[in-house]
């Protein structure tokens, strides 16, 4: 796999893992981090490239550091 692919799908996984975590639902995290809940499923499922910002934006609204959306 691409590495460029590989990596996004290494973050997808670990967001859906802190959010269930959570016992969070998409629509739920979405709503935390102000994005749509389509938006999150395509994180999640490695479709989309995430911008820096909304990198923050989930890290806040899963109230972990930035750092431990990448280590998992």
């Amino acid at each position: 796999m691409h590495s460029k692919a590989n990596i996004l799908v290494k973050f997808g996984k670990r967001v859906r893992d802190l959010r269930k975590s959570q016992g969070l639902s998409q629509e739920e995290l979405a709503f935390k981090a102000d994005l749509h809940r389509t938006y999150i499923g395509m994180i999640e499922r490695a479709e989309k490239n995430i911008t820096l910002v909304n990198v923050e934006k989930i890290a806040n609204a899963l109230n972990v550091g930035i750092k431990e959306l990448f280590n998992g």
